[in-house]
C-alpha cells in the first residue's frame, strides 16, 4: 500500500508540475510599463517543468488602469503563438492600461494569469507651448548644415559672429502648483527638453536617463518622453523643473574642440503633466510663457568640448515648492525644433557601469613643460593621472571636499603622452571638465551633457585623500569613470578554451557597448556620429549579445529621416554635418537601409521593416541605378581600413567599383524578396530583371578566367562574389584562388572594414573554419591579439593601434558573428527566421577544447555548451530544434535541456 500510495504522489506532483508559467511580458518589444501609439504586438515567454512542453492556447485581457474596467478579451485562443501577437488599437485614454495573459500547455492545463504590464498610449501630440530663453530669431542662428572644409573660414565664422550668447546656455525653467485636496490616482507627464533634459518633481530627478531624449534629425523626429510621476507628487503645492544642455541640438564652437558647427535652435522644452483625481477629474501643468527661467550652474556645456559646473551658482531649493523665483525671468515662447514629435520607444541611455581608480600615476615635475607642450595646454603641478583599468565611453565621476570657490579640472583620454599626460591629440582636443566647489561639506558631482571615450583621468587641483595637502587643496575622496550607454539589455555570453578568442569578444563587446549611444556611433570621442556601414556589417555580433527589438527600427527611422529626395542615402544618420561628396555617398554605407532591416527579420522573424521602409529601400536602390554606368557602381569608399604595408585609410587591395557594386547586387537580392514579400510583383520582375544584368555586368567586368579571380585578386575581390553567390560554376576555382592568397600573405588576412565580414563569412560557409582559426590565432598584426598584445581594453580603429587613430571602434567586430554563428552554433533553420526553429551545430576547430555561448530569441535563452566529448543545449519553451552532433547525426528535441555524449 505504502508503495502505492508512494507512485500515486508521485504521478500527482507530476502532473501539478507539469504546466507553462508565463514569466515576461512586452508589448512593441517593451518591457516596464510600453509606450504605444496605440497599435498593439504583444509576446511573452514561458518556463515549464518538463521538456518538450509547448502552448496550445492562451488568453489575453486588456484592461483600463486605475478602474480595472475590461476593454478587450480575446478568449481562448487555439494558438502557439506566444510573440508578435496583434491586439486591437487602444485608443489615448487617461489612466492607461494593463494586459495579462494565461496559457494552456498540449495537456490542456492551464496557467495562472501571468502578472500585469501597464501601457501608456502616446497622445498625437502635446497641448503645450515650447519654451526656452530667447527664439532662434533674436538669436540670430544662422539656418543649414555645412561642410567641415568650411568651418575655418571667415566668412562661415561671420555668420557665427553675431550669435547672442544665451543660445548656448544651459537654463533651469520652474513652474510652481498646486494639486487638488483630492487623492491622486495616476499622474503621467510628457516632455521633452532639447538637446538634453534633467527633469525634477520636488526636488527629485524624473527617469534614470543620461542624455534625454535621444537624437534624431531633429527637422524630421523629435522625440520625447513618458513617465509614470504618481508618486512624485504631493497632496498641496509641488514644483517641477527642467534644465537645459545643447547635445547636438544646438552644437556652437566655444572655444573648445567641436567637430562640427550647427544648430536647430537654443535649448528648449515642452512639457504637459496630467494628473487624475479619484473623483474622475484631472488637472493640466504644461509648459508656457507662465514658466519662469534662470541660467544654471552648467557655466559651459558641449557635446563635443565639454562641461564646467560651478556649484556655488546652486539656487538652493529651485526645484521645490516655496522658492522665491522673483528674480528670474518669464520664459519665451519659441520656434520649436520642427520635426515631428514621436514618443521614445528605444530604450534610454543611463550610467550602466562604474569603474574605481587601478593606480595612480604623477607627472615629475621636471616633465610638465614637455607635457604642456605636447598637449598644448599648461598643465598644473598638482596633476596625478588616474588609471581607470577599461576603456569606455562616459563621464568621470568625483566626491570632494574642500573651500568654496575652489576649482578642480578633469581631462580624460585613451591614451598617454610619453609623460604620462592625457593625449586627446587624435580624439578631439580640447575636451576637458570644471567644478567649482560650494564648500558645503562633501560634494559629489559628475557632468550632464557631454561625454567622451577614455581610459584615463587626469587630475588638476585636488589631491587623492590620504596623501600630503601642504597647499590645503581640495580633497578627492572618490574618483570613478561611469560607463555610460543604451540600456538595451545584453543578452548573450561568449567563451571558449583559446583565451584569445575569449578576449576578443570582450574587445568587441565592450567598444560595441560605448558606441551604442542615442545611435550607434563610430567613435565616443572624435566625432561621435552615426556612420552607417558598422551596423549591417557588425549588425549580427550586435544581434547576438544585445536586445535591439527596439534600438534598430530607430537606427532605420534615422536613415530614412535623412533620406536625401533623389533617394540617396548619407554615410552618416542623423546628417549633422557634411564631409563632403567623397565621404557623404558610399553604397557600402548607405545599403544598411536594405540590409539591416532583413538581419533584423532573420533575428526576430518580424519582417515590419521591411514592408514599412520598402519604398525608401526601392528610392535608394533606384538611386544606384541612377549613378551605375552600364550597371557598374564605381563611387564610394570601398574596403575602408583595409591591412597592408600602409597606415589604413582609403581602399588600397581591393578597387572601389567592385565592392561599390557587390552591394548594388546585394542590395537588388534583397529588393527583389522584399518586393516579393510585400506583394509587388510588377516590381518583383523588374527587380529581378535588373539584378540579373547587374550580375552579368559585375562578371564580365571584373572575373579574370585565366586566374579565376576577381578584381585584384585581392581577398576581398574575392570573397565578395563568393558571399553573394556570383561567381556560379567559377566558385571553386575563385575559392581556390582566395585561399591561396591568404596563404600567400602568411595566413593573414588583408581586409578592412568592408571585407572583413565577406572574408570571414565565405570562408566559414565553406567549411574553411579551421584556416580562418589560424588566420586569427594570433598575437600578431593584422589581428586582434595584436589589439590585446598592445593593452586594448576595446576594439581599436585600425588592425594596427599604434597609427594614432581611435582606440574605441567596434567597426573591425565582424568575427563575433563567426563566434556565435559558427563555432556556437547557433542558427536558424533554413527558410526559418527569428530563432525558433534552431538549428545547433557548434564546431571544435583548432586547438579548441571547449565553446560555451548564448543568446535571446523572443523566446528564451539559447545556449550551447560543446566539448570534444560532450553537447549540452538549452531550448526556450516555444521553440525547437534539429541538434547536428559531430558525426553528423541530427537529433530533433523540443524546448528543455538536453545532453548528448559522444
Amino acid at each position: 500500500m505504502r508503495n502505492i500510495l508512494t507512485i500515486i504522489l508521485l504521478l500527482v506532483s507530476c502532473a501539478a508540475g507539469a504546466k507553462l508559467t508565463v514569466t515576461g511580458l512586452t508589448c512593441n518589444y517593451q518591457d516596464g510599463m510600453a509606450i504605444t501609439c496605440g497599435s498593439m504586438r504583444v509576446g511573452w515567454r514561458m518556463t515549464a517543468d518538463s521538456n518538450g512542453e509547448r502552448q496550445s492556447a492562451y488568453r489575453i485581457r486588456v484592461s483600463e488602469n486605475v478602474t480595472g474596467k475590461t476593454v478587450y478579451d480575446t478568449g481562448k485562443i487555439t494558438s502557439a503563438e506566444s510573440q508578435l501577437v496583434e491586439l486591437q488599437p487602444l485608443r489615448h485614454n487617461r489612466y492607461g492600461y494593463y494586459w495579462q495573459v494565461m496559457v494552456w500547455n498540449e495537456k490542456g492545463k492551464a496557467s495562472r494569469w501571468s502578472e500585469r504590464q501597464y501601457v501608456r498610449v502616446a497622445p498625437r501630440s502635446i497641448d503645450a507651448q515650447w519654451i526656452g530663453a530667447i527664439t532662434r530669431a533674436d538669436a540670430g542662428l544662422p539656418k543649414g548644415r555645412w561642410s567641415n572644409a568650411v568651418f575655418k573660414k571667415d566668412s562661415f565664422k561671420a555668420k557665427w559672429n553675431g550669435v547672442d550668447t544665451l543660445s548656448s546656455k544651459s537654463i533651469i525653467l520652474r513652474k510652481e502648483f498646486q494639486t487638488a485636496g483630492r487623492k491622486i490616482v495616476d499622474a503621467v507627464v510628457y516632455v521633452c527638453g532639447l538637446g538634453h533634459y534633467e527633469m525634477k518633481i520636488n526636488g527629485r530627478k524624473v527617469g534614470d536617463s543620461e542624455f534625454a531624449p535621444l537624437w534624431s534629425e531633429y527637422s524630421k523626429t523629435v522625440y520625447y518622453n513618458i513617465y509614470d510621476v504618481t508618486d512624485m507628487l504631493v497632496r498641496g503645492n509641488n514644483a517641477v523643473s527642467v534644465m537645459l544642455g545643447n547635445g547636438f541640438f544646438n552644437v556652437q564652437r566655444m572655444g573648445r574642440y567641436s567637430k562640427l558647427q550647427t544648430s536647430f535652435g537654443a535649448p528648449q522644452m515642452i512639457m504637459r503633466m496630467e494628473i487624475n483625481y479619484s473623483d474622475g477629474t484631472q488637472q493640466i501643468v504644461k509648459s508656457a510663457t507662465d514658466w519662469k527661467y534662470s541660467l544654471s550652474q552648467v557655466t559651459f556645456n558641449s557635446i563635443y568640448g565639454g562641461e564646467s559646473y560651478d556649484a556655488r551658482l546652486v539656487q538652493k531649493g529651485y526645484d521645490t515648492a516655496g522658492f522665491d523665483d522673483s528674480t528670474w525671468k518669464h520664459a519665451v515662447a519659441v520656434e520649436g525644433p520642427g520635426g515631428t514629435l514621436v514618443a521614445q520607444i528605444a530604450r534610454p541611455v543611463k550610467i550602466m557601469e562604474r569603474y574605481g581608480v587601478k593606480n595612480i600615476r604623477r607627472i615629475p615635475a621636471d616633465s610638465l613643460e614637455a607635457a604642456s607642450k605636447a598637449t598644448k595646454r599648461s598643465i598644473d603641478p598638482s596633476v596625478f593621472v588616474a588609471d581607470m583599468g577599461q576603456n569606455l565611453a562616459g563621464i568621470p565621476e568625483i566626491t570632494v571636499e574642500g573651500k568654496r570657490g575652489q576649482k578642480i579640472t578633469l581631462l580624460v583620454g585613451e591614451k598617454l603622452t610619453p609623460q604620462g599626460a592625457c593625449d586627446q591629440r587624435q580624439t578631439g582636443r580640447q575636451h576637458y571638465y570644471e567644478y567649482t566647489l560650494s564648500g558645503e561639506g562633501t560634494e559629489t558631482w559628475h557632468p550632464r551633457f557631454s561625454y567622451y571615450g577614455f581610459r584615463y583621468i587626469q587630475v588638476e587641483g585636488a589631491v587623492p585623500e590620504g596623501e600630503p595637502n601642504p597647499d590645503g587643496l581640495p580633497v578627492l575622496k572618490k574618483l570613478s569613470s561611469c560607463f555610460v550607454y543604451n540600456s538595451a539589455p545584453e543578452v548573450s555570453s561568449f567563451e571558449c578554451s583559446n583565451q584569445l578568442f575569449t578576449d576578443t569578444h570582450r574587445l568587441i563587446e565592450r567598444a560595441e557597448r560605448s558606441n551604442m549611444q542615442a545611435v550607434l556611433t563610430d567613435c565616443p570621442h572624435r566625432e561621435k556620429l552615426g556612420w552607417l556601414e558598422q551596423d549591417h556589417l557588425c549588425g549580427p555580433s550586435l544581434l547576438y549579445n544585445y536586445d535591439m527589438t527596439c534600438f534598430v527600427p530607430k537606427v532605420i527611422r534615422d536613415i530614412t529621416d535623412t533620406q536625401r529626395a533623389d533617394g540617396m542615402v548619407p554615410t552618416t544618420a542623423p546628417q549633422y554635418v557634411s564631409f563632403g561628396n567623397l565621404f557623404d555617398d558610399s553604397p557600402e554605407w548607405g545599403s544598411t537601409l536594405v540590409i539591416l532591416p532583413f538581419m533584423y527579420y532573420e533575428q526576430y522573424g518580424d519582417s515590419t521593416l521591411i514592408i514599412n521602409n520598402y519604398k525608401a529601400m526601392r528610392r535608394y536602390v533606384d538611386y544606384l541605378t541612377s549613378r551605375s554606368d552600364s550597371g557598374i557602381v564605381s563611387h564610394g569608399l570601398g574596403d575602408w581600413y583595409d591591412y597592408g604595408p600602409w597606415r589604413a585609410g582609403f581602399s588600397k587591395n581591393t578597387p572601389v567599383p567592385l565592392v561599390a557594386t557587390a552591394h548594388y547586387i546585394f542590395d537588388l537580392q534583397l529588393l527583389t524578396r522584399a518586393a516579393r514579400m510585400t506583394g509587388n510583383k510588377d516590381d518583383e520582375e523588374k527587380y529581378s530583371a535588373l539584378l540579373n544584368r547587374v550580375i552579368e555586368a559585375f562578371n564580365r567586368k571584373f572575373f579574370k578566367a585565366d586566374s579565376c579571380t576577381y578584381g585584384t585578386g585581392s581577398q576581398a575581390s574575392n570573397a565578395l562574389p563568393l558571399y553573394l553567390g556570383l561567381a556560379g560554376t567559377n566558385s571553386q576555382g575563385v575559392l581556390n584562388s582566395l585561399i591561396d592568397d591568404i596563404k600567400a600573405h602568411g595566413n593573414r588576412l588583408t581586409t578592412g572594414d568592408v571585407g572583413n565580414r565577406y572574408l570571414f563569412q565565405t570562408l566559414a560557409q565553406n567549411g574553411q573554419n579551421e584556416l580562418l582559426y589560424t588566420m586569427l590565432n594570433h598575437y600578431e598584426t593584422p589581428g586582434y591579439g595584436f589589439q590585446l598584445r598592445h593593452g586594448a581594453t576595446t576594439l581599436t580603429e585600425q588592425w594596427d593601434p599604434r597609427q594614432g587613430s581611435s582606440w574605441n571602434h567596434f567597426m573591425m567586430g565582424q568575427i563575433d558573428e563567426w563566434l556565435f554563428k559558427t563555432l556556437g552554433g547557433i542558427n536558424n533553420q533554413p527558410g526559418t527566421y527569428g530563432l525558433r526553429h534552431l538549428l545547433i551545430q557548434p564546431v571544435l576547430v583548432g586547438d579548441l577544447k571547449y565553446v560555451k555561448v548564448s543568446t535571446e530569441s523572443l523566446y528564451g535563452k539559447i545556449s550551447v555548451n560543446c566539448t570534444s566529448t560532450s553537447l549540452a543545449v538549452d531550448i526556450p519553451v516555444g521553440s525547437d530544434a534539429i541538434v547536428v552532433l559531430p558525426d553528423g547525426e541530427r537529433k530533433a528535441v523540443g524546448s528543455g535541456h538536453y545532453e548528448f555524449s559522444f
